[in-house]
């Protein structure tokens, strides 16, 4: 049976972590000495600037190992002194998982001979025979021990970013750096965005109602210029109908452009109205105790709209959910079908979304294995 994608993940990053930490824990006795003599030389004037300067580099190596393997992004622009008072606590830290890394090498070997001692019918330690029972409390105890440890390596891990946000969190200069790019991003994303909307209503346009009133022309032209009334009936029958099209296909344009319940009624309307229109049955689940404001539900409405047309045309699904609910100061969307799989968040009609959910300071996911199921993801800020 294959092992499930999000599985694998998770398994890979607690194997990327656990290395990171053991990484750490050999660093940490260089640390100590450094910490121990670079103290002592701090006693001299000219000596500090080096060993501020040895202190940063030290410091610089843990920085992009905790970034690396525990995933923890930091700022850079720290000093020598902060970094030498970071060092302190972190050895500290980095000889406790040293520690702890020790006691599981010792524990899988004492597991190891005393499982061998078992099976050759001995008791644990040698001498009287087995029992039937010491199966039974090795392996709890042994249980014990594993969780004791994997939670001591938890508490390391946790410990080792707390420090380094403590440490090398942005200062203020950095976090103003940091909103202007994010906000120059996000005016990119939105002009994108803005862009990607207006080639396709202009596609949309072109390739459906102009289509559609051409024809009607066409038929009308033809019903003018017949001299037989059975024959003019007939066209000006089927220009009623091509009007009839060409009607709804304007109307599919404008509920893509904004849809007049989103303002009128809210966005449970709304997305009932989608669910009508959709090709494929669709669940929909709304738990929205107040609106969310107007900028909000807009989007959380193209998210779903954009999603499933997206699994109409692309996922061969049979069933569609939409979940819309308020999770603390935040909305949450998801949209899941049963459809084969193999989306990707770089797609065409989702890298939209993602801009349009980023510029909103949203976030925006999409899972989707092969042989599915898809499930789109959008978590926008309420307040």
């Amino acid at each position: 049976m294959p092992v499930p994608a999000a599985t694998r993940r998770y398994l890979r990053k607690m194997l990327r972590g656990t290395l990171g930490l053991a990484i750490g824990s050999a660093t940490a006795f260089a640390e100590f000495f450094y910490v121990l003599f670079g103290g002592i030389a701090l006693a001299i004037p000219s000596l500090r600037r080096p060993v501020f300067a040895g202190a940063r580099v030290l410091s610089e190596v843990e920085r992009r190992r905790l970034e690396r393997y525990l995933g923890a992004e930091n700022a850079t622009d720290y000093t020598g002194r902060r970094a030498m008072t970071y060092l302190v606590p972190r050895c500290v830290v980095g000889l406790l998982g040293a520690g702890i890394f020790a006691l599981i090498l010792w524990g899988a070997l004492s597991g190891a001979i005393i499982v061998v001692q078992l099976f050759h019918g001995e008791s644990p330690g040698g001498g009287a025979p087995s029992s039937w029972y010491d199966f039974i409390t090795i392996g709890l105890f042994g249980a014990l021990l594993l969780f004791l440890a994997l939670q001591g390596l938890v508490g390391i891990a946790t410990l080792e970013r707390r420090l380094a946000r403590h440490f090398f969190g942005p200062s203020e200069k950095e976090q103003l750096r940091r909103r202007v790019s994010e906000l120059a991003t996000s005016r990119a994303e939105v002009v994108e965005a803005v862009n990607g909307e207006r080639r396709r209503i202009e596609r949309d346009l072109h390739d459906g109602v102009q289509q559609r009133l051409v024809a009607l022309g066409m038929l009308l032209g033809r019903a003018r210029r017949t001299s037989d009334p059975d024959h003019s009936s007939e066209l000006l029958r089927q220009a009623h109908e091509e009007s009839q099209r060409a009607l709804e296909d304007l109307r599919e344009v404008s509920w893509r452009v904004y849809p007049i319940a989103l303002d009128s009624d809210g966005l449970h309307p709304a997305l009932e109205a989608l669910a009508e229109r959709s090709g494929i049955p669709v669940h929909l689940r709304v738990d929205l105790p107040e609106r969310p404001p107007a900028a909000i539900e807009t989007v959380v409405y193209f998210v779903a709209s954009e999603a499933v047309t997206n699994t109409i045309k692309h996922a061969a699904a049979t069933r569609i959910d939409i979940e819309a609910e308020r999770d603390g100061d935040r909305v949450r969307v998801r949209i899941t079908d049963d459809g084969a799989g193999g989306a990707r968040e770089s797609g065409g009609g989702l890298s939209g979304l993602a801009r349009r959910v980023a510029a909103a300071d949203g976030e925006f996911t999409v899972t989707s294995p092969p042989g599915g199921p898809t499930v789109v993801t959008a978590v926008l800020p309420c307040e």
